[in-house]
């Protein structure tokens, strides 16, 4: 009985000795398969930095489309390695997007297109739509087509200059906020980024436009304050 406690005992001391000088590599690879992080981009066709006068005007009759995507720089989602590639979802709503039932409005239905980075494989593509599922649940709920486009997403952070692009499809332009877009001098963010990210800012929308096929509407929107850049991580 003594004997076998002692090799019980030794046998327990070998195990833990062998789990502490695990190779590092080991369990960098089991972080980096649970973590990924990169940039953001959106624009909605109305005023997200704007003073509460000029929202209420716009809502219910500006604001129902709106264009997001993420850029990711390193990680993986569903254990597949996404980094360098993007996905983006076009948003068609019934209602002014992001208002969250204030007033006693709300987007109502709303149907959305996925557009993938062309570049990815099948698994990278079916990570990257599960990806944007989950990261922006209750605008996918209806999503009627996905497609795989050439996309490109590039932030400035320090200038506020940002560009999108989906092909002929779909595009974003922005520029950092000046002084000459404060028309009130009452503005504030009124509306918050629709996905959860971190660090992000409004910037001036140049353009935002959506050209495309599946939603029942295309729509071209300049010179407005409708853009967030912004990084996520999960």
């Amino acid at each position: 009985m003594q004997r076998f406690a002692a090799l019980f005992a030794s046998s327990i001391a070998l195990l833990g000795v062998c789990l502490l000088n695990l190779p590092s590599s080991s369990v960098a690879g089991h972080a980096a398969q649970t973590g990924i992080r990169g940039e953001y981009l959106e624009a909605r066709t109305c005023d997200v930095y704007t003073g509460p006068c000029f929202a209420n005007a716009e809502m219910g009759l500006a604001g129902k489309e709106a264009l997001i995507a993420w850029k990711v720089d390193e990680g993986h989602w569903q254990s597949v390695d996404l980094s360098g590639l993007s996905v983006a979802v076009v948003l068609n709503a019934e209602g002014t997007l992001g208002d969250d039932g204030i007033f006693g409005m709300d987007a109502g239905e709303i149907r959305s297109m996925i557009l993938v980075d062309e570049r990815s494989s099948v698994a990278q593509q079916n990570a990257l739509v599960d990806f944007a599922k989950q990261n922006a649940k209750e605008l996918t709920t209806d999503v009627v087509k996905t497609v795989r486009v050439p996309l490109q997403l590039n932030n400035d952070h320090a200038s506020g200059r940002a560009t999108f692009s989906a092909g002929d499809m779909a595009k974003i332009e922005t520029r950092g906020m000046q002084k000459c877009d404060c028309v009130c001098t009452n503005e504030i963010v009124y509306y918050q980024p629709l996905t959860q990210v971190h660090d992000f800012e409004p910037a001036y929308t140049k353009t935002i436009s959506f050209q495309g096929e599946g939603l029942n509407n295309k729509w071209t929107t300049n010179e407005i304050r409708s853009a967030f850049l912004a990084k996520f991580e999960r």
